[in-house]
């Protein structure tokens, strides 16, 4: 069956001009690398391939962005999913401050393409992480103390709960981390400026061609409904649409569903009083809700999770209470477009990097850390392809560890722990 040619119905869809279908691939071709997956990690390492000299092939089941990459929440943290703490209890202090230094090189990479292809994607600057319960407030001042002494970084700072207050009228807030290194996009304008960008430095793009399985010998091949790939060397970047088509890595990630509403537009005062300086925002419980303005005055606002196959009949209606337990001023107010994504997540939060054989590489489980991790696994990706892996081998040497039961039973053990967590969101304080 021919995958859909439309994108999912979001604000981020409807804000773009639709893009032509990519032909599908048909008959056999032989490259120097295939990559598998069209979002941030696929685009992010053709490109930084094509750079490096090789011919590359990039086959996506669906659309350019359709999947995680074109309807998540835009942020663009520094750091690791996991804070710096627990890194250093795992790795040691000075393995903590490597990984530490890619996080900051991830916002670096995305803002370096973004400039270097003049993508118009409303980029922004600067997050602001805000303490849901009291008990996190000294936690996340903590952690700034302990970033500005010990990883000499600057661009961060704590606010009290009256600070807070003078930049958001979120609700329910004890305190927050305003961090002026993240920055902040609209992701399907960044991935169609990513497709544009590899397609004038001649990736071979094809839209609507799933991969349904591959060998990887002298050669690997990639085998689709109507054509093959033949290459040196293989990439999957398929994240959270993985599926079966590599079963030794897919039980190191969980696809889980979260979604996002989007507003009517706001006038400028209801604008400037939930989010005076167009900053991203989340907040700091287990099961996070995020959040930030779009360029036409909507609120973007990202809370709840699912672990089923299928999503909320009304995700609108699934949202607002999160919505409005952070702002109760916007009872009365319309949610224009609600959606919702597939994102794949690990056991212990940080991205799963490695290679099978040597010609097959693989970047997964960004976890919620998708556009700098993405985009920075691409880069590496690509240097790990060229001979180069050092920080790619940095990345993989993180533990991943599979979740319990691996593909067949992972589902119940998942929603049993985060349903566990949503409890600790309700009751700690």
């Amino acid at each position: 069956m021919t995958p859909d040619s439309s994108y999912p119905n979001s604000w981020y869809a409807a804000s773009v001009s639709p893009p032509a279908v990519l032909p599908s691939l048909q008959g056999d071709i032989d490259t120097d690398v295939c990559v598998i997956g069209g979002g941030y990690t696929g685009l992010s390492t053709a490109i930084h391939l094509r750079q490096l000299g090789f011919e590359v092939t990039l086959l996506e089941a669906h659309r350019i962005g359709w999947g995680a990459s074109g309807r998540n929440g835009g942020h663009v943290g520094t750091g690791q999913r996991a804070d710096q703490a627990t890194l250093e209890k795992w790795l040691g202090l000075d393995t903590a401050k490597s990984l530490w230094q890619l996080g900051l090189d991830a916002v670096q990479t995305v803002e370096h393409l973004v400039q270097a292809f003049a993508i118009d994607c409303e980029f922004g600057q600067g997050d602001l992480h805000v303490a849901a319960k009291s008990g996190h407030a000294s936690a996340l001042a903590e952690e700034v103390d302990h970033l500005q002494t010990v990883y000499h970084y600057s661009q961060i700072q704590y606010l009290s709960k009256q600070a807070v207050g003078e930049r958001t009228s979120v609700q329910g807030c004890y305190g927050g981390m305003l961090d002026l290194g993240a920055r902040h996009l609209h992701p399907l304008k960044y991935a169609l400026g990513l497709k544009r960008a590899a397609m004038a430095l001649g990736v071979a793009l094809h839209e609507q061609t799933p991969a349904i399985r591959y060998s990887a010998d002298s050669r690997t091949v990639v085998h689709t409904a109507n054509g093959r790939v033949k290459s040196r060397f293989l990439v999957l970047a398929c994240n959270g649409y993985l599926g079966d088509l590599e079963p030794r890595i897919a039980g190191n990630i969980m696809p889980i569903n979260n979604f996002i509403v989007a507003t009517e537009p706001l006038s400028e005062t209801l604008q400037r009083q939930i989010n005076r300086d167009k900053l991203s925002l989340s907040d700091s419980l287990f099961i996070i809700n995020y959040w930030k303005l779009s360029a036409d005055g909507r609120l973007l606002f990202g809370g709840g999770e699912n672990y089923r196959s299928r999503f909320p009949h009304d995700i609108g209606a699934f949202v607002r209470p999160h919505m409005l337990k952070r702002y109760p001023e916007l009872e009365q107010t319309r949610i224009d477009y609600g959606w919702g994504g597939t994102l794949g997540i690990t056991m212990n939060r940080m991205p799963d990097f490695g290679r099978i054989g040597p010609s097959v590489f693989y970047a997964q489980g960004f976890s919620g850390h998708g556009v700098p991790t993405a985009t920075l696994a691409g880069h590496l990706l690509a240097q790990a392809v060229n001979g180069d892996s050092e920080d790619f081998d940095l990345m993989s040497s993180v533990p991943t560890h599979r979740f319990p039961g691996g593909t067949l039973l992972r589902w119940p053990g998942l929603v049993a722990g985060m349903l566990f967590y949503a409890l600790l969101d309700k009751l700690s304080r």
